[in-house]
């Protein structure tokens, strides 16, 4: 990357869709857009007509210079959310039509003993969910033929219904998938506008519920996805764009639109899953490795653990009520964002989400048609946000229309002053957000004051310094790319794909691991073919090994990551170790003299690219007053006690390196605002990050 070319992220979320665009001297720019769900290329135009504004160049200029357009999106998350996938069909081996609704017999936690507990509805109807006559046993020897008439009589019967995705999903197709590849093959030549999702293609791992439900929720998402990549790709072809196209992955890496459209179900946690990566960044010239990443924008807020600069990676998860098996970050997502409504439940308590006013009609203040109190509003009320505009004064809202929606929804019901009520809508937010950190720290073995704390998302920063000091947190950083650090953080990452294959194996004294070995270099060999097409040189392209291993008679596995080395008999001895710390990292314990088998085997490989240089700003002139441009009545309060100050409000672009505010105090961004409660303070460092910490703590 020269100083010449650019770098473009775009990070599509449910309320906003943020722009980073970083050159080759080091200087990002953030820029945000109302989202379009209806069409994302309406939401990315208007970014790159800011863009263009802000440089003075056009467009197809600014896009021809791109040296990488990289884009993650909610579009897969969301028709799962809403259940907007489309008619989907299943061929599956006969007798096990019904796997997706037994479910191995689970639910989920919280729920297992509610007998009121509503099933999860199902992606394939009963009727579509077609038994094949064939059987593979579990060493790969066929014990029934695959009787193709059933294969073609499903596919009339999905083209009767209208059908415009198949799932094939065959017990024990990974120790031998000639039936699953038949069938697919079939299914292609009979019904060749149909999207096909084998099972063998999607997650050829171990674990026959796992394989079906994920080739399921491939099927159902993947028409969805692959017009949605394929519009941003023409959109950006048609626009200018020389550089490959890229979008983002849940595993934290980026992939290509083909790979993409064929791996929908790569794509659902797409946007939370480079925060991580962005943290890891801005944590670095601090020294930080142990960080607790949140992200709160308008309709969700999202929150993942980095653990000596390692972020878990989950497999085998459920997630939405349905399972997954490929790999994804491991985001805990709760239904808290700018945009989350206030209201009164039956016993007349105050409740907060997990409903959202969304973008629209979003918060009354928005003037959208919204009148329903949310968390932006409180907001506004108590001080924090500009009652005018936010944005820069971009966005104009009426903080009037704020006011009037806590009175008359919450306020005068409960019998509570307006500011009590809105200072209540903060708490219980709060409170919510504090219950998912704490469910991925304290839950997980992890004191969460041995972390610190990032911000991400436009609406973090308001709240950041209370989830701080109700968890124990002594430093948080807050970069002044904060609301669009998802976008950031995929300008910093690499393509990244996972190669996967069944290997089950007991490890015995005279066990020979060279079909283990074979295994990892025949998906390795096609792995670095796969990145040399793409454009990478053999030098650039990076490969890390995992191995699912388990002690004989357990349930479940855990993924151990041996590097690059050999599976050989001079190596297992390293690689039991490895696994015996990661059992007891995971659950308190090991049993290194208990028996120990390989169930599946997995190959990452990278395709790296240049890292930006940092970001620096200019040193401060050390008079802050410069930089207030404004006084607001502001209300804070700890517990159920509040109280009302008028406290400064500064202009963060005025702000220099080494320039400390001090609380009571809102520092307003281009794009966030930074609250600091009484007692904090705030140092804005070279890197363009700000450090907050509690200054009665300091003191």
């Amino acid at each position: 990357m020269n100083s010449k070319q650019y770098r473009l992220g775009v990070d599509a979320g449910g309320t906003f869709t943020d722009f980073v665009l970083a050159d080759g001297a080091g200087q990002m720019r953030l820029f945000k857009a109302t989202s379009t769900p209806e069409d994302g290329t309406r939401a990315i135009a208007d970014g790159l007509g800011q863009i263009a504004q802000a440089l003075g160049q056009p467009v197809g200029q600014i896009l021809s210079n791109l040296d990488l357009c990289v884009n993650g999106t909610t579009v897969a998350l969301n028709a799962l959310i809403q259940h907007k996938g489309v008619k989907t069909g299943l061929i599956c081996t006969a007798g096990h039509e019904d796997s997706l609704e037994i479910r191995l017999g689970h639910k989920e936690e919280g729920h297992r003993y509610d007998a009121c507990y509503p099933a999860a509805k199902m992606l394939v109807e009963r009727y579509l969910r077609r038994p094949i006559r064939e059987r593979v046993l579990a060493d790969g020897t066929v014990h029934t033929p695959l009787n193709e008439d059933d294969v073609r009589a499903a596919c009339e019967l999905f083209r009767r219904e209208g059908v415009e995705a198949v799932a094939i999903s065959f017990v024990w197709s990974v120790a031998n998938g000639a039936h699953e590849r038949r069938a697919a093959q079939i299914v292609r030549e009979m019904l060749p506008d149909v999207y096909v999702s084998a099972g063998l293609e999607v997650f050829p791992q171990m674990r026959e519920y796992t394989r079906t439900s994920t080739t399921v929720v491939n099927a159902y998402l993947g028409p969805v996805l692959s017009r949605y990549v394929n519009r941003i790709e023409r959109f950006y072809l048609d626009n200018g764009v020389a550089s490959p196209v890229r979008f983002y992955q849940s595993n934290g890496g980026m992939a290509s639109p083909t790979a993409m459209a064929s791996r929908a179900v790569n794509a659902i946690n797409s946007g939370p899953a480079s925060a991580p990566r962005a943290a890891l960044f801005v944590a670095r010239p601090f020294g930080y490795r142990n960080l607790i990443t949140v992200d709160m924008g308008g309709t969700s807020f999202d929150i993942t653990l980095t653990k000596d600069g390692a972020t878990n990676v989950s497999k085998d998860i459920d997630f939405l009520r349905y399972r997954i098996g490929t790999p994804m970050i491991q985001v805990e997502t709760l239904g808290a964002g700018g945009g989350s409504i206030a209201w009164i439940d039956a016993m007349g308590l105050l409740k907060v989400g997990p409903q959202s006013a969304g973008a629209v009609p979003g918060p009354a203040c928005y003037m959208r048609g919204g009148v329903e109190p949310t968390v932006t509003d409180a907001n506004v009320v108590l001080g924090y946000l500009n009652p005018e505009s936010l944005l820069g004064g971009r966005v104009k809202i009426d903080g009037k229309a704020s006011h009037a929606a806590i009175e008359t929804q919450i306020a005068k019901p409960l019998g509570l002053g307006v500011g009590k009520a809105a200072y209540g809508i903060y708490n219980i937010v709060n409170v919510n957000m504090i219950n998912g950190i704490r469910r991925v720290s304290i839950e997980r073995g992890y004191d969460p004051r041995d972390f610190v704390l990032i911000a991400a998302g436009g609406a973090t920063s308001l709240h950041i310094a209370g989830l701080a000091r109700e968890i124990g947190v002594k430093t948080v950083l807050v970069p002044k790319l904060a609301s669009g650090l998802c976008a950031f953080g995929q300008l910093l990452s690499d393509v990244k794909y996972n190669y996967m294959a069944a290997c089950p194996m007991r490890i015995e004294p005279h066990t020979s691991f060279e079909r283990v070995q074979r295994q990892f270099e025949r998906l390795e060999t096609d792995a670095v073919a796969a990145l040399e097409r793409e454009g990478f040189p053999r030098d650039r392209i990076q490969v890390e090994r995992q191995l699912d291993m388990r002690y004989c008679g357990q349930v479940h596995e855990c993924s151990v990551n041996i590097g690059a080395m050999e599976v050989s008999g001079e190596t297992i001895g390293r690689i039991r170790e490895l696994f015996d710390d990661r059992h007891k990292q995971l659950f308190t314990y090991a049993e290194p003299e208990s028996q120990v088998e390989i169930v599946n085997i997995e190959s990452t490989v990278y395709g790296v690219l240049d890292q930006p240089p940092e970001q620096t700003i200019e040193a401060g002139s050390g008079d802050i007053e410069i930089a207030v441009k404004a006084r607001r009545e502001m209300i804070f309060g700890r517990g159920q006690d509040i109280e009302t100050v008028n406290a400064p409000v500064y202009d963060g672009t005025l702000l220099g390196a080494g320039d400390v505010i001090a609380g009571p105090a809102v520092i307003e961004e281009v794009t966030t605002s930074i609250v600091l409660p009484p007692r904090w303070s705030a140092r804005l460092d070279s890197t363009g990050v700000y450090v907050l910490t509690d200054a009665g703590d300091a003191a």
